[in-house]
């Protein structure tokens, strides 16, 4: 099991300052991976569970491994109105696979979860003409949609996967990958990213990624959207 400061001292070390990152522990993700590459390229992040310190964080990442059920724990937590009402108010967010997976309204892993319902659609299982998990390295396929989470990577750079599930093609995804037929690897916009592979795990690229959410300019708040807008979009 992966080890998480205190969620007490965590609230005491960062109580009445706003946090650089919030990186969302709900008990499901490479939490100690995401930290540490997080760290690499000099971002200033925190794990955390507590709601409060997420509504304080100027960026939130979401990271995820296993089942999409975990995801209900968001919901009893609160963390999941926090994340709602930052993303409401234009705070940058990044969901990495599982925490893309839930950026959508629901997946067949869990279907009486409900996902956040940013993007339509639902996450579907591999085809049984491929082996599943879609496990190790595979190409992103930009497409032509303009990204600033990928600036600076090329076209066909390899990433790191391991998901039973996929995210479709969607009107904003920004790049894709093959296996079993094509899936989102990528979707963006505005201020809202996800990722199906995992950027911790993916070298240089994965750095690189995590460098561009990180140092992406917060954008000046203005009136709230909400997730009906987003969708309608």
């Amino acid at each position: 099991m992966l080890a998480r400061p205190p969620n007490e001292a965590a609230v005491a070390e960062h109580e009445g300052i706003t946090l650089m990152i919030a990186v969302v522990d709900y008990r499901a993700g490479n939490l100690a991976s995401v930290k540490k590459a997080l760290d690499k390229v000099d971002a200033d992040s925190v794990i955390t569970a507590d709601p409060k310190i997420v509504s304080q964080a100027e960026k939130i990442v979401l990271p995820g491994v296993g089942h999409f059920s975990a995801t209900s724990h968001l919901t009893d937590s609160g963390l999941r109105d926090a994340i709602v009402n930052s993303i409401q108010r234009g705070v940058p967010f990044l969901g990495i696979c599982v925490g893309l997976q839930w950026m959508l309204e629901s997946s067949e892993e869990a279907p009486e979860v409900p996902g956040l319902g940013i993007w339509p659609g639902e996450c579907v299982r591999f085809p049984a003409s491929v082996k599943s998990p879609h496990v190790g390295w595979n190409q992103l396929d930009f497409r032509e949609n303009p990204s600033r989470l990928l600036r600076g990577i090329p076209s066909g750079s390899y990433v790191y996967f391991t998901h039973s599930y996929r995210v479709p093609l969607l009107a904003n995804t920004v790049a894709e990958c093959e296996y079993g037929g094509k899936f989102s690897a990528v979707v963006e916009k505005d201020h809202l990213f996800g990722v199906q592979f995992h950027p911790e795990k993916s070298g240089a690229v994965g750095l690189k990624l995590l460098e561009n959410f990180c140092f992406l300019e917060t954008p000046n708040r203005c009136d709230p959207i909400t997730l009906a807008a987003q969708n309608a979009d």
